[in-house]
């Protein structure tokens, strides 16, 4: 249970730093962020996960650059969900889910290091 509230908390720092330096994409303060994350893993976890099934032979075609467009729209539809949280356009969206995959692969490799 801890270990879940510990990723829960640096997934909202995640979104923080992403908000800190992709230009267009927007959170409030740290009460927002927390909530995005959730929000953002319900999204991933559902809509996300049957879109990614639904697309997977359009995603090996693409060499996996369309489940980066995936997740750009996930992040847009769980701003649509969460006041204060804002993603102005695809690029933001694009960009901030890049890096926000890739700091949250760090923060489970720590995680899981530190067991």
């Amino acid at each position: 249970m801890a270990k879940l509230l510990l990723h829960w908390l640096l997934s909202a720092v995640c979104i923080l730093l992403v908000a800190r330096f992709v230009p267009g994409f927007f959170v409030r303060g740290f009460g927002t962020a927390l909530i995005a994350a959730i929000v953002i893993g319900l999204v991933n976890s559902t809509i996300g996960a049957l879109l990614k099934i639904v697309t997977f032979p359009l995603t090996i075609i693409t060499f996996g650059i369309f489940w980066l467009l995936i997740n750009a729209l996930m992040l847009k539809l769980a701003a649509v969900f969460v006041p204060g949280f804002e993603v102005h356009g695809l690029w933001p969206a694009f960009w901030g889910g890049l890096i926000l995959s890739v700091l949250n692969m760090i923060v489970r490799q720590v995680l899981k290091s530190s067991e």
